[in-house]
């Protein structure tokens, strides 16, 4: 990714005004088109494949890139996204813009929001971005997603004096070279999880709840049940990592987006202390530290200083829960030179909890008011690779009704063996428990809901349609966690 300035970004958006007319994609049965005039201001995401090396050997994964190849999107908070997804695949795919808010029918869910865009087909995007933050784009159909289309989603707040900050935007991915559908396949068969796992003395165990009785009726919790040939940061491991050159003594903005699909990760600034300032794109009171949990489809805010005067090479590491295995990216002074880093962190990290989500604070949390309306959702398992929200997989789930303007509160319950992100289309919500205890944390769009543990959300419905609620594993995801909100006519 490149690193960019706010005068940078200014130049490139006035750039797009010269963009020439093109024909529009009207969502529908037969891919019906319609010559219209663009909007000078819309942007392109081609969705089509690419080849990059991973330990020296080729793969052929997917891109969403923009016509100069530029991965994703950076834009400007206070103006509409209007975008247009050209899809140069030979199958149909759909992207999801993860933690912006949409109306209904552009959030990218296929079968429920739209249809698929077929191959060669296109679809154009057209609404508010009304808050400024880091996100992300991702498919939403199949098992797109573990194939690498994803990219960044940046949209800037205008009012932000960033000329003497540099960003550096940072999306990390676990990479196979397997089939996906291999993976599912053989998780269905085998029954589940993989070789690798924890106890929940090893990280999850002071998220326990229940009786002594109901947890020794249950499975030991694992951290993995997918393992991966390398983990990637911008596409690269930390064989050959991206390098941003920066300046001696500057800030740095990093804007980090955990895309992988089934992993979880530390977020180690090694030498390097960071203040935390936004998870999912929304600010927080800042907080500073060196290690920073980081579950799938969240995302981290972090500002760093470099140390005055000085010529060095500070990595950014992302360390696999529970294991030494890490990727990250390198920043470097000018002057300074470049050492090999190696891909196994000195020794193995615990898995990711919720130190952190007790700890964060929301600078603009919800209005204090009464709850209209409370919703539980129990997460279990079953034989098979089987994963069940309130008892059902998704297509044979009850929706979670609201009403247009209600305060509603969610409690999850994760009765299984694994730590679960939840993340929820449409709206931001506020984390208001763990475990019952009532705090005034974070607001997001991704909590983790640990295995044995309890989380409660709290959201206010002013965005109305049908917007799925859904682990953000894939395979748990494919394997039947999905369910939705729908909103009272």
């Amino acid at each position: 990714m490149r690193l960019i300035t706010r005068r940078q970004f200014l130049a490139t958006t006035a750039a797009a005004g010269a963009l020439t007319a093109m024909p529009t994609l009207l969502t529908g049965k037969g891919s019906v088109f319609a010559a219209t005039e663009m909007q000078q201001d819309t942007q392109i995401i081609r969705v089509g494949t690419r080849v990059i090396e991973v330990n020296g050997k080729s793969a052929r994964v997917f891109g969403l890139t923009q016509p100069d190849g530029t991965p994703g999107l950076m834009l400007e908070a206070g103006k509409r996204f209007r975008v247009r997804v050209e899809n140069q695949l030979d199958e149909s795919t759909l992207l999801h813009w993860h933690g912006l808010t949409p109306p209904w029918e552009q959030d990218g869910v296929p079968g429920l929001t739209q249809l698929p865009i077929p191959a060669g087909g296109h679809h154009e995007y057209d609404f508010l971005l009304d808050k400024p933050g880091t996100n992300w784009m991702h498919s939403h159909h199949g098992l797109q997603e573990q194939m690498l289309m994803a990219a960044p989603l940046i949209v800037r707040d205008p009012l932000e004096a960033a000329d003497d900050v540099q960003e550096v935007v940072v999306l990390f991915h676990d990479f196979t070279f397997r089939d996906p559908m291999e993976i599912l396949s053989a998780l269905q068969s085998e029954g589940g999880h993989g070789s690798s796992s924890a106890d929940l003395h090893a990280g999850h165990g002071n998220m326990q709840h229940g009786s002594t009785q109901d947890q020794a009726a249950m499975p030991m919790a694992h951290l993995h049940d997918v393992e991966y040939d390398a983990f990637l940061a911008n596409d690269r491991t930390l064989n050959d990592p991206e390098v941003h050159r920066v300046e001696r003594g500057g800030r740095v903005r990093l804007r980090l987006i955990n895309g992988a699909t089934a992993t979880a990760f530390w977020i180690d600034l090694d030498r390097l202390q960071g203040q935390l300032i936004a998870v999912d794109g929304m600010p927080v009171e800042p907080m500073r530290a060196s290690k920073f949990e980081f579950a799938m489809g969240q995302r981290l805010d972090i500002l760093v200083d470099l140390p005055a005067g000085e010529e060095g090479v500070w990595p950014i590491f992302a360390i696999r829960e529970g294991e030494r295995e890490r990727t990250g990216i390198l920043l470097a002074t000018p002057a300074a030179t470049i050492t090999k880093v190696s891909n196994l962190a000195s020794q193995q990290v615990p898995a990711i909890g919720l130190n952190l989500e007790q700890a964060l604070r929301a600078v603009t949390p919800l209005s204090q008011r009464p709850v209209d309306r409370k919703h539980h959702v129990t997460i279990t398992e079953t034989a098979g690779y089987g994963w069940l929200l309130n008892g059902k997989a998704h297509g044979d789930h009850q929706p979670m009704w609201v009403r247009q303007g209600e305060r509603v509160e969610i409690t999850i319950t994760d009765q299984t063996s694994m730590a679960h992100p939840m993340h929820l289309h449409g709206h931001h919500f506020q984390v208001v428990a763990i475990n019952g205890k009532r705090i005034s944390g974070a607001m997001r769009d991704t909590v983790l809901v640990p295995a044995r543990g309890q989380i409660t959300i709290a959201f206010d419905a002013i965005n109305p349609g049908e917007w799925v609620f859904h682990c953000h594993h894939l395979y748990h995801m494919a394997a039947g966690m999905m369910t939705s909100i729908k909103y009272e006519a």
